[in-house]
């Protein structure tokens, strides 16, 4: 079994938290078998890691792996999307399709943002999870995949049970072992080494390599931090980009956070 430590090497996951440890050991732990995951986290927190260790670790690894972000797929079209369809089963159906549970057969499939699928598609999936069994649209030919599923969301999903967003059956057959990644803010004391990481990567790919202040670093350690990692990896980007000196300021860096987040405000107005 790998070591948490090489896990991070492998993966380039930067952090020591305690909450972080525990989600990654977790996923260690469950890795190889076919259990299906669920993990859950704010938007922005690097959820859609865990998936990929759980293919990479797994006996699965030299099959397909694909990550489907079910909110960015019209409702419309979703289900064609994840089990296929027959020709002529709907305008535009021109040819035979095979959806993402046909061609990842003996794969991994990711079902990011799985709170969003409409609860039709729902009811397809909890038939997958049951016996492995699915149907194109416009067909009545039962077919079989062998695929473990991994999903995430953001969503709460018991608020969404309670409003019949969400199925209850399918919750549970999802969330087998539940993995909850922290957000930045429960997580605070990586955030020097996610910024040093970042500060890096920003040089690697062409930008002027910034150091933050002592006076900086604290304030991105009381930031709330609502977008999470991926926020404070834009920040760094834009530190980049944006400005001359090569030691960042507390000043520099409040303006930065707080204007970026009064646009966004505005724009949701």
């Amino acid at each position: 079994m790998i070591s948490l430590q090489a896990l991070k090497q492998r993966f380039e996951i930067i952090g020591n938290s305690i909450g972080l440890n525990r989600a990654l050991e977790k996923a260690i732990q469950v890795a190889p078998t076919d259990i299906s995951l669920l993990v859950t986290g704010e938007s922005g927190v690097g959820k859609e890691v865990i998936p990929k260790i759980a293919h990479q670790l797994s006996h699965r690894k030299h099959s397909k792996f694909i990550a489907v972000n079910c909110g960015a797929i019209p409702e419309g079209t979703i289900d064609s999307e994840l089990f296929g369809h027959e020709k002529g089963a709907f305008t535009g159906a021109t040819q035979t399709r095979a959806g993402y549970f046909e061609v990842a057969d003996g794969g991994t499939i990711f079902l990011d943002e799985v709170g969003e699928l409409p609860l039709t598609t729902q009811v397809r999936l909890l038939r997958v999870l049951e016996n492995g069994e699915f149907i194109k649209v416009g067909s009545s030919k039962v077919q079989k995949t062998n695929v473990r599923i991994v999903a995430a969301t953001n969503v709460n999903m018991h608020e969404a049970i309670k409003k019949n967003k969400f199925r209850e059956d399918l919750y549970y057959r999802l969330n087998v072992v539940p993995l909850r990644i922290p957000a930045l803010r429960e997580r605070k004391e990586d955030i020097s080494d996610l910024v040093s990481h970042f500060c890096l990567q920003a040089a690697e790919g062409g930008l002027p390599h910034k150091i933050i202040d002592k006076e900086g670093m604290l304030l991105l350690q009381e930031y709330s931090w609502p977008g999470n990692v991926r926020e404070l990896e834009n920040l760094i980007k834009r530190l980049s980009a944006l400005y001359a000196e090569q030691t960042i300021t507390r000043e520099t860096i409040a303006k930065e956070l707080y204007s970026s987040r009064q646009e966004l405000d505005d724009d949701n107005m």
